[in-house]
């Protein structure tokens, strides 16, 4: 467990909640889906969950679903057999295959396109996949992560990821909050990148000066993590004292307040939201919107009814939030079809 592991370098109470969640979450096999803000550092915490895991001394293969050509998408993950397309010679193992008994990371996975994240979700619920022109299943064996830098609530609203898609990833989720909510361990990694970079450049840098170690703490790093590492590393390749001062580096200026988020606000405000756009896109057609929708028309209805929105003879109210926003229907009130 993380008592076993060398102490962590983070000092807020929000990362050592982060610590303590990672080992719970290392212990199951559920999908687990890491969000947060580019160089938050969400493959980090992958590693550490896989490497935590009873799954620790089988594979652990990563794809980069930004990188992926869309019509490669499926042959990668699922494999082909031969023939399955112009130049598939030879039979061809998927990352899926290669995973075994391991874990597999699909790394911003709401670059996939959504055919394919159709497909990824019945692999999950079912636990079988089939490569691309075979016959033959096999057994999904690999515990499945996913990570995105996207908000929730914008891929969901925006189509970048299919909400079944999202409700099967999500059995277990862990956010990393940017740098700049935890600011006690920015220093404590600034000096962990000091000392490594020092020591592979062979340079006797021994810390920060006193103006320099205020600016690190007091600026917002929007690149996180990662641009604090980049720069730590440039400072300590350009220094020539043996402390880093203020003029070594080239911290971002503190960002005036960000303005709050627009409604709504959660995740089950968004769904809420995207099931009723449906709805209306659809004349009220319950089995249209369900389809547009990529759920069962009978989890529609279900969510209608928790929303307080479904009325007798299976009709929908339309609720005041969107009353009178050009919802067109029959003039007895949209039905659910």
């Amino acid at each position: 467990n993380l008592q076993q592991r060398p102490p962590p370098v983070f000092r807020s109470a929000t990362s050592v909640a982060l610590l303590h969640l990672v080992e719970r979450v290392a212990a199951s096999d559920a999908p687990v889906l890491i969000t947060g803000e580019s160089g938050t550092g969400k493959e980090v915490v992958a590693d550490l969950i896989h490497a935590l895991s009873a799954r620790a001394g089988q594979p652990f293969v990563k794809v980069n679903c930004a990188a992926l050509p869309r019509e490669l998408f499926e042959s990668e993950l699922f494999g082909a057999v031969r023939g399955a397309y112009t130049g598939a010679e030879t039979d061809r193992d998927g990352l899926f295959k290669q995973a075994g008994d391991g874990s597999i990371l699909l790394d911003e996975i709401t670059e996939m396109p959504l055919e394919t994240q159709a497909k990824l979700l019945r692999v999950l619920q079912e636990r079988l996949y089939r490569p691309v022109g075979g016959r033959t299943t096999y057994p999904l064996r690999c515990r499945v992560m996913a990570t995105t830098n996207r908000r929730v609530e914008d891929a969901l609203r925006e189509r970048h990821l299919r909400a079944d898609l999202y409700y099967r990833l999500s059995v277990l989720t862990v956010h990393l909050p940017p740098l700049r909510e935890r600011r006690e361990d920015i220093l404590p990694l600034a000096m962990t990148f000091l000392r490594r970079f020092a020591a592979q450049a062979g340079r006797a840098i021994t810390g920060f000066d006193p103006e320099a170690t205020r600016a690190l703490v007091a600026s917002d790093w929007p690149g996180n993590v990662r641009q604090l590492e980049n720069e730590i590393q440039r400072a300590v390749l350009l220094c020539d004292r043996n402390q880093i001062r203020l003029e070594d580096l080239h911290c971002p200026a503190p960002s005036a307040a960000a303005p709050p988020p627009a409604q709504p606000t959660t995740i089950e405000d968004m769904v809420r939201l995207m099931i009723l756009q449906a709805l209306q896109r659809h004349r009220g057609n319950r089995t249209a919107a369900a389809r547009e929708l990529g759920i069962d028309p009978s989890t529609l209805f279900r969510r209608l009814k928790a929303y307080g929105l479904s009325g007798k003879n299976g009709r929908f109210k339309i609720p005041s939030d969107l009353d009178g926003q050009n919802l067109q229907a029959d003039p007895a009130g949209p039905r659910l079809n």
